[in-house]
């Protein structure tokens, strides 16, 4: 089974072995994050319990993401031409 992630520094994550051993190379501190527990204990549960690789991959990729904030762009929200028409005011 594979996660296929990208990493802040480059290169890519394809096994759970990659994901494993990039996980135990993390500064203690980095890793009591409560994202990176998070991460890790889906990777255990993956491995483990056999669960689906995606709940692992989500745990990675939130980690990853952590301090990336999502902002709105309201350029890609498309207008409202028009009101809708009722069935009733077809008449």
């Amino acid at each position: 089974m594979t996660i296929r992630s990208p990493l802040p520094g480059g290169g890519h994550l394809v096994t759970l072995e990659d994901a494993a051993t990039c996980i135990t190379e993390l500064p203690k501190k980095e890793a009591a994050e409560p994202e990176w527990q998070t991460a890790i204990s889906e990777l255990m549960l993956t491995v483990d319990r056999n669960r689906p690789t995606m709940l692992a991959r989500i745990g990675f990729m939130k980690a990853l993401n952590r301090h990336y904030v999502r902002e709105f762009n309201a350029s890609r929200k498309d207008p409202h031409w028009g009101r809708r028409k009722l069935k009733r005011d077809q008449q």
